[in-house]
């Protein structure tokens, strides 16, 4: 069964936060949840359907449910890190067209950075039980140390250059700037990137997304309700969610889930790469941003390091404006997963509600896409085609 055109997004909230040592997980999500059914129009009475991942207290949506006071008919709960929120738009959109719910809430939320957690540089932490952990816990992994050497593969295949993923940061901090809640406004050049430390090799800490605090929300709705509300319409034209195993280690180091999700989103969709006027990327590193563009069908394999270094997503100037409030590289990176930032942004070029300096002209058709989990250990992946009507 097809999605397309059978549910609207009608609600959209970034938390503005970016540090919240006062605030509980469950407030930022109630606030993020609250926020989003103000921008719709509706109330928390009005959600019979609730979408959340492993973020929210107790790990499942009973908690915050209660905690909301919801009546529901659908939940869901599924958990594929940090593009769980992308694959919930899906997923409620099913649920709507379905007819299991109409009016779907879906809320990500977390304090990273006010409870100090070293998100990439420590080992990660593999449970007794994981089938990997006999083979993974003894050379303690870290997420920045997996995508050094993925960004080195690439380097080796595709002659892909330090300045080249540096030009990624550059177009982050040049729509950061905009963004009153950024957390990082000041725009860097090349030289900045590639000069500041080294992390993981040759990946440098201007390659990498920020640390914070914070939350965010959507709200998933049936047409009629959509078109009752008097808000614009950003309807969902297409989806695809994925997990890509490690092959029993046999890797493909340089390759993204996007390589499934994004030709079948696009096939539901009955649209192209080329009708692309914004893209959501999920950029936790420059390299994963490099990746997902070729694995999307943006650039062939290898050529994305030159597409970025022409300055092509760069809202205004580029062929394809990419992550206009400045993304998980300076803006905002609730919880360590950024797929909900992702949506959120799209929305608002969409409804032509981004700052001005980094509005798309005509923008009616946007994609947000992403990993979950860790590139390289096995991930999921989802992308999202919405447009406006």
């Amino acid at each position: 069964m097809t999605i397309k055109n059978k549910a609207y997004i009608v609600g959209a909230y970034e938390h503005p936060t970016r540090f919240a040592p006062d605030k509980s997980v469950a407030q930022l999500h109630a606030e993020s949840a609250l926020g989003a059914l103000q921008d719709a129009g509706l109330e928390l009475k009005d959600v019979d359907g609730y979408f959340c991942a492993g973020d929210v207290p107790g790990g499942s949506p009973i908690s915050m449910a209660e905690y909301l006071n919801l009546n529901l008919s659908w939940l869901d709960g599924t958990e594929i890190g940090g593009c769980s929120y992308i694959a919930h738009v899906e997923r409620a959109a099913q649920a709507i067209a379905a007819g299991k719910c109409r009016v779907a809430l879906i809320t990500l939320a977390g304090k990273p950075k006010s409870t100090g957690v070293a998100t990439g540089t420590a080992p990660r932490i593999l449970g007794p039980e994981r089938p990997e952990t006999p083979w993974d816990l003894p050379y303690k992994p870290t997420i920045t140390g997996i995508y050094g050497m993925i960004t080195q593969r690439h380097m080796h295949e595709y002659g892909t250059t330090a300045e080249q993923l540096a030009a990624i940061k550059v177009a982050a901090s040049h729509h950061a700037q905009y963004n009153e809640n950024a957390l990082l406004k000041k725009v860097v050049t090349i030289d900045d990137v590639i000069n500041s430390p080294i992390i993981a090799p040759p990946l440098h800490r201007l390659d990498c997304c920020v640390i914070t605090d914070g939350g965010g929300a959507l709200i998933v709705t049936t047409p009629d309700i959509a078109k009752s509300l008097k808000r614009p319409l950003v309807k969902v034209m297409g989806a695809s969610q994925t997990i890509k195993t490690s092959h029993g280690g046999y890797i493909a180091p340089t390759e993204t889930g996007a390589i499934k999700t994004g030709p079948e989103a696009f096939a539901e969709a009955g649209v192209t790469p080329n009708d692309i006027k914004y893209a959501s990327i999920y950029d936790n590193f420059t390299i994963m941003v490099l990746m997902q563009l070729e694995d999307l069908g943006f650039c062939k394999k290898g050529q994305a390091g030159q597409f970025v270094a022409e300055g092509n997503l760069i809202s205004g100037t580029g062929k394809l404006p990419w992550n206009t409030d400045g993304g998980g590289l300076c803006n905002n990176h609730p919880s360590n997963r950024g797929g909900i930032t992702k949506v959120i942004e799209a929305v608002r070029q969409l409804r032509e509600e981004a700052h001005p300096a980094v509005q798309v002209k005509n923008c009616d058709i946007a994609l947000a896409a992403g990993p979950g989990l860790v590139v390289g250990e096995g991930h999921a992946h989802a992308t999202l085609i919405l447009g406006r009507e």
